[in-house]
């Protein structure tokens, strides 16, 4: 691994859109809300929030009957080929389309660039659409598959609860809205944004992240804007893929030690991935990290992009 002498802070808030029953409003099915952002604490000041509910706005009301996907999932609903009926067999699909345009297009006017759902939801749900004995249903949902497609970063709002999977998206979300806004006109900008996401995207998914080295290598002249915006959606792609708890130890330790042998930093407080300790003690570990290289003008592979709002 090159070092390298530069950090990168964003310091303008994101702006996240959030499943409105997991922000504590009452307007699930059954009249009932989570106020899921109270694990973040005062760092929840940090974001500014959209709450938005398909299901509310299709006008299907507080309470109301159940819905579920049927022939398909939300990518067939979209497409005409699967349909959403509520618990007494209604075939609501024309209300829930409209429900999750209208979400959608309120994120849109917010300029948000990420959205916590409510996993396990029909309209909300991306790697599972249902509740009952564990069964996935068929994801993603309707509104969760529009997300995707639009290129969302998506976090699972039950991430919230845990410290290590919050630091986990937070700081591939700060990556992934970097990414995003960054100029990139030509070879030169693309290969240091690389430079900057790689050993992050190498932790994410290997094959991927050595394909596209490969890939960049192989540029004799000068790649078209186009081809340049494919790779970079190509990036954020991978910076939203969920991950683990497990790998993120591994490349913590692997990153430290970089900067331990390249930097001469060296940490009491980091202990190597075989050690057990809490999620709490994991994220201090990271956390004591990224303050010291950004103290210091040094890249953290893992986290490439410091996260630092002022407005």
């Amino acid at each position: 691994m090159e070092a390298i002498l530069l950090t990168y802070i964003f310091d303008k808030k994101i702006r996240i859109g959030i499943s409105a029953c997991m922000y504590g409003a009452k307007v699930r099915y059954n009249s009932k809300g989570y106020e899921m952002l109270g694990y973040l604490k005062r760092e929840k000041s940090n974001y500014i929030w959209t709450p938005v509910c398909p299901e509310v706005m299709s006008g299907m009301g507080v309470p109301r009957l159940p819905i579920r996907l049927t022939s398909g999932n939300g990518h067939d609903f979209w497409e005409g080929d699967a349909k959403v009926k509520n618990k007494m067999g209604r075939d609501v699909s024309l209300m829930m389309r409209k429900g999750a345009e209208a979400c959608f297009e309120t994120l849109e006017r917010a300029h948000v660039d990420a959205y916590i759902f409510m996993e396990g939801s029909p309209s909300c749900g991306v790697y599972r659409t249902t509740l009952k004995n564990k069964r996935l249903g068929h994801p993603p949902g309707v509104f969760g598959a529009l997300l995707l497609e639009k290129g969302i970063f998506l976090i699972p709002a039950q991430d919230l609860q845990s410290p290590v999977k919050w630091w986990d998206w937070r700081r591939r979300l700060s990556a992934f809205v970097w990414l995003k806004h960054r100029e990139i006109k030509n070879l030169n900008d693309l290969y240091d944004t690389w430079h900057t996401l790689k050993f992050l995207s190498q932790e994410i998914d290997e094959k991927f992240a050595r394909e596209l080295g490969k890939k960049m290598a192989k540029f004799k002249t000068e790649p078209s804007l186009n081809i340049l915006e494919e790779i970079r959606w190509e990036i954020l792609n991978t910076l939203r893929k969920p991950s683990d708890v497990k790998k993120v130890k591994q490349w913590l330790w692997k990153n430290y030690i970089h900067l331990k042998k390249h930097e001469g930093i060296q940490l009491e407080s980091v202990c190597p991935p075989e050690i057990y300790r809490n999620m709490t003690n994991i994220v201090e570990e990271m956390i004591v990290v990224e303050r010291e290289v950004k103290g210091k003008d040094i890249l953290f592979g893992t986290s490439p992009i410091i996260y630092s709002p002022r407005y």
